[in-house]
This record gives structure tokens, C-alpha cells and sequence, in this order.
């Protein structure tokens, strides 16, 4: 019961946090309105990162990677990619939704600039801009590499990494961190291989790092997939690469 009660608290008080640093910027797709947030540090002339989240929406996952950046320096911005009235509220919509955006690429890809250019309202650098991105976010991520979008680099955290084999691979002058979970179910050999062909193919600077006994959502407290230890190595190697590259 005390655990209960004191488990409680914490999420009051992480909500709380929340909404104390991060601000609510709405933005429009044609008529679609859209709601993300950007770090208090908005306005400041300083690098940038566009954090993509995963399949349900902006959660707290996002919300805590996006005040962990600013307190490296950086203005973040979190996606509404969705849209408002359209955010999933449970597994089969999350999935529904977020393979409309996988399949239709383009619009994902017109989603994802949009935020991009909220974020550089906001004082982002515009030559140091980075896109971080989770599970379905990590797809978006990749795309961002693939629609050749304004981005120094991108990172993908246990994305789906899979591409429809009928498009054609490009050049691609992003660069790319995946970081993939061993045992994520959800990518499949051929999936890790063709990944790898597309970035050779399109000449890319790429790297994967592969965390051991990891399943999808390994970074994600709230999953039963989550380890500790390895998602503590992943946002080191995140913020190694981010530190590489912007600044």
C-alpha cells in the first residue's frame, strides 16, 4: 500500500516537473493542429534536438529524454506527429496509426520537418540539429536519414528498422546510430541486413550497437522490457554521438 501511495506520488510529481519545463507549441499540417513541446531553454541560440516518440504518442519517455537534453546544452523539441483527436489510446489504434505513417512515408517524413522547423523557431542552430527517435520514433528517425531532411544526424532507439524493399536505396549524407535491442522479436535478420546494404549503398557514416539481453522497449522504465543497464549505456551512447556531432 505505502509503495502504491509513494509510486503515485512520483508520477503526480513527474507530471508536475512536466509541465513546469516543458511548454506546449502548436503548430499546423493544413488543417490538422498538432501539439508538441519544447525545453524552457526555447529561444536561446544553442544545437537542437527533435525527439520522434514512439507509437502511442508523446509520453514520458520523451518528455524525460527532452529535459535530460537541456540540461546538455541543447533545445529540444518533442513531435506531435500524429495530430490532435488522433492520439492512440491503446495497442490496436498505436498500431494502426503508426503503420499509416510507416506506409505513407512521405507524409511522415512532411510531419517530421514541420517539427523541425518549430524547433529551429524555438533557437535551434540550424546546421546542428539532431533527430533522436523510439520504437516507432526510431523509424522516423531513419526517414529523417532517407528524405534527406536538414539534420546533422539521427539516432534510432530500438526503431523498427525495415523499409518497404520496393523503394529504391539513395545517398545518404545523415549520420546514423542505431541502437538496437538483441532480442527484439520485432526485427528480423533480414530486416538488420538490408538496413545495413541501404546505408552502404547510400555511402553512409552508420554505426549499430546491439545491447545484450535486451527486448524492444529496453529503454523505456515503464516497459517490463526495461534494463536499467543497458538503457543507461544507450543514452551514454547517445549523448556521445549527439556531443560528436553538434557541438
Amino acid at each position: 500500500m505505502i509503495r502504491s501511495i509513494l509510486f503515485a506520488a512520483f508520477l503526480m510529481s513527474s507530471g508536475t516537473i512536466f509541465s513546469q519545463n516543458l511548454k506546449t507549441v502548436s503548430y499546423q499540417d493544413g488543417s490538422q493542429k498538432l501539439n508538441g513541446l519544447v525545453t524552457s531553454n526555447a529561444g536561446k541560440k544553442l544545437p537542437g534536438v527533435l525527439i520522434l516518440p514512439a507509437w502511442k504518442g508523446i509520453d514520458d519517455e520523451a518528455k524525460n529524454a527532452a529535459l535530460e537534453l537541456e540540461k546538455q546544452g541543447y533545445v529540444a523539441f518533442v513531435a506531435d506527429i500524429y495530430g490532435e483527436g488522433n492520439i492512440p489510446t491503446n495497442m490496436d489504434t498505436a498500431a494502426k496509426n503508426s503503420g499509416y505513417f510507416k506506409k505513407n512515408y512521405d507524409l511522415y517524413q512532411k510531419r517530421i520537418s514541420l517539427a523541425l522547423d518549430q524547433l529551429k523557431k524555438n533557437g535551434a542552430v540550424a546546421d546542428k540539429i539532431a533527430v533522436i527517435g523510439y520504437c516507432f520514433g526510431g523509424t522516423g528517425a531513419l526517414e529523417s536519414a532517407r528524405g534527406s531532411l536538414p539534420v546533422v544526424g539521427v539516432v534510432s532507439i530500438h526503431g523498427s528498422i525495415g523499409k518497404d524493399q520496393t523503394r529504391a536505396n539513395g545517398p545518404i549524407s545523415t549520420k546514423i546510430l542505431v541502437e538496437n535491442p538483441a532480442d527484439d522479436k520485432s526485427v528480423s535478420p533480414e530486416d538488420y541486413n538490408n538496413l545495413i546494404k541501404e546505408m552502404n549503398d547510400g555511402n553512409a557514416d552508420w554505426q549499430i550497437i546491439t545491447y545484450a539481453h535486451s527486448k524492444h522497449t529496453f529503454t523505456d522504465p515503464k516497459s517490463p522490457d526495461y534494463n536499467a543497464v543497458m538503457a543507461k549505456r544507450a543514452w551514454n551512447h547517445t549523448l556521445m554521438f549527439l556531443k560528436e556531432i553538434l557541438k
